[in-house]
């Protein structure tokens, strides 16, 4: 075996290696951002009182962000229903209080295939005989119309959310008098079908951070018994 010299040894030890650079910080992975939430709540009060709607952005991503931009805007607000038809739907979104059409941003692509059907309950958006024209206005199914549904080789109407509070609302809107109104369209005036006859306004359509937790209703007062006749 080879001996390493004494004095070698003693100049190992004497003389330390200098200390290693500390190594630097690594920086922890960035946090992804939280996942987008699949469902949006927003309310809007009405004349006749207010309801909530839940959208699924999971379902119809693109509708949804176009109703959302329409509410951000403050676009419904103001607006009336102004097709109402107790056996099918009310429609809404595109006329003011003094019946003239609103503007509207570009139509968006049609997701009538999404698998939401056009049930009571549930909106959906309005458009012209062109699957791919719907803007600003919107219906809400009063009754199941699965007529309205994607069919083999016919476009659908696209179903994006549903009532799940103040359904009640909806049912009075259903019912108010309706006759022929002139309204003020880009074309000019027209007379619309099935106008109500007393305004059922949009007051304010605003995005819930989350849906509010429900009122308790109050118990029914119980009926006073009946006042005994006399002898």
């Amino acid at each position: 075996m080879i001996s390493i010299p004494s004095i070698a040894l003693a100049a190992l030890v004497a003389i330390a290696p200098p200390p290693a650079p500390a190594s630097p910080t690594t920086a922890a992975p960035p946090t992804a951002p939280p996942a987008a939430p699949t469902t949006v709540f927003v309310q809007m009060t009405t004349s006749q009182g207010p309801f909530i709607l839940e959208l699924d952005q999971a379902r119809a991503p693109i509708t949804v962000e176009n109703f959302l931009e329409y509410v951000r805007s403050g676009h419904y607000d103001g607006t009336v229903f102004h097709r109402v038809i107790p056996t099918f739907m009310i429609q809404g979104g595109g006329f003011d209080t003094e019946k003239r059409q609103k503007r509207t941003g570009a139509p968006i692509r049609n997701e009538g295939d999404n698998g939401l059907s056009n049930r009571r309950g549930t909106i959906a958006m309005a458009r012209t005989n062109d699957p791919n024209s719907a803007t600003a206005q919107f219906y809400i199914n009063v009754v199941d119309n699965p007529a309205l549904d994607t069919q083999p080789g016919r476009p659908g109407y696209a179903v994006f959310g549903k009532v799940v509070r103040g359904m009640e609302v909806v049912d009075r809107i259903r019912v108010v008098p309706t006759g022929t109104s002139m309204a003020t369209t880009p074309q000019g005036n027209a007379p619309m079908q099935n106008w109500p006859t007393e305004t059922v306004e949009i007051v304010k359509a605003e995005i819930l951070p989350e849906l509010p937790a429900e009122t308790p209703k109050a118990p029914a007062t119980p009926a006073a018994p009946p006042t005994p006749s006399s002898p």
